[in-house]
């Protein structure tokens, strides 16, 4: 009779190998038993929860119409894309995965679904997408996508998590993708408005993470990760997330000053982002290693995520409603 490995690794006794999964005594083989959850989960759906969202933004400002059975396909095969990646980075992250308590219960680390399993269905995915895209959308979209897979896949996961502390910064442009490409999905082209959709979501993602990561550096530097605040220390990156703070502000603003917005969503845009800055602030004056620093970085990190949806909201609101709101304020004053 063969032996099965118990479902979570990480409580096996026969301990873990060199790729995050547990190694195996004489006798013993792997029980994969991943649920359509598990396989779910490889997508890393909070990220394409975000995808969806700000390409779908990218796609209502574009000047143009896509048909609603074309826009439909567009964000499936960016959502598709979007998830593919992720599936990828879990198959080559499955090591540090296994040894940092945020991550250890993905299905891979915990047992669910074999390595080679999840690469190839990321591959399968990425092409899929990319090739739906192009077929049936506009290859500058296609080629859009495949150019964010293959950033975040190579250039971030396989290349700059584990060598610099600006992985982040250089990293976080695949997630800023996706507004230029539900815009190329509809026009066909980049344009000047679209890239700043991609600078706003580029420039939030350095403080949002170094936030979260002032507080949970303990897992980073036991995965030998070099963020900001292991290799630099916390006085560097909170300096550091005032820089990208400050130069936040406005460029949320910027879509209005550029025309593409009413004063509606220009005003809204500047007090989101006079809060994010301020939220930084609290950050910054805390003293290092503090329960007041852990307290203000965790506000923060929830406020960045509050901003980028709400500032994504109100770029849809001001499409929708933005000219009949000053018509109506206007008329009233």
């Amino acid at each position: 009779m063969r032996t099965t490995l118990e479902t979570n690794p990480l409580t096996a006794t026969a301990g873990m190998d060199g790729n995050g999964m547990a190694a195996l005594k004489p006798g013993m083989i792997p029980a994969y038993d991943g649920s359509v959850k598990d396989w779910f989960q490889l997508l890393k759906p909070r990220v394409m929860y975000l995808v969806i969202f700000t390409a779908f933004t990218g796609m209502v400002m574009a000047p143009g119409d896509l048909h609603p059975v074309l826009a439909a396909i567009a964000i499936l095969a960016i959502s598709v894309g979007a998830g593919a990646s992720g599936a990828i980075n879990m198959w080559y992250d499955r090591d540090i995965d296994a040894v940092m308590r945020r991550t250890k219960g993905r299905p891979l680390p915990a047992g669910k679904i074999s390595h080679e399993d999840a690469l190839i269905f990321g591959v399968v995915l990425s092409l899929l997408s990319v090739m739906v895209m192009g077929l049936a959308i506009n290859w500058t979209a296609a080629l859009l996508l495949a150019g964010t897979i293959g950033f975040y896949v190579f250039i971030y996961t396989m290349w700059l998590k584990r060598r610099t502390p600006q992985n982040i910064v250089i990293g976080g442009a695949a997630g800023a993708f996706p507004p230029m490409i539900g815009w190329a999905a509809v026009t066909g082209d980049v344009s000047l408005v679209s890239v700043v959709l991609f600078l706003i979501i580029f420039m939030w993602t350095p403080p949002h993470f170094w936030a979260l990561s002032l507080y949970t550096n303990t897992d980073y530097t036991t995965a030998k990760i070099p963020m900001l605040p292991v290799v630099a220390g916390e006085t560097e990156t909170k300096r550091q997330m005032m820089i990208y703070s400050v130069l936040l502000a406005p460029l949320g603003a910027a879509p209005w000053l550029l025309g593409a917005t009413t004063a509606f969503y220009g005003v809204a845009a500047s007090v989101l982002g006079a809060l994010f800055l301020l939220s930084t602030v609290h950050v910054w004056r805390s003293a290092n290693g503090s329960t007041e620093q852990t307290r203000r970085a965790k506000q923060l990190f929830a406020y960045s995520i509050l901003y980028l949806f709400l500032i994504f909201t109100f770029l849809l609101l001001d499409v929708w409603v933005g000219e009949g709101v000053i018509a109506a304020i206007t008329g009233v004053l």
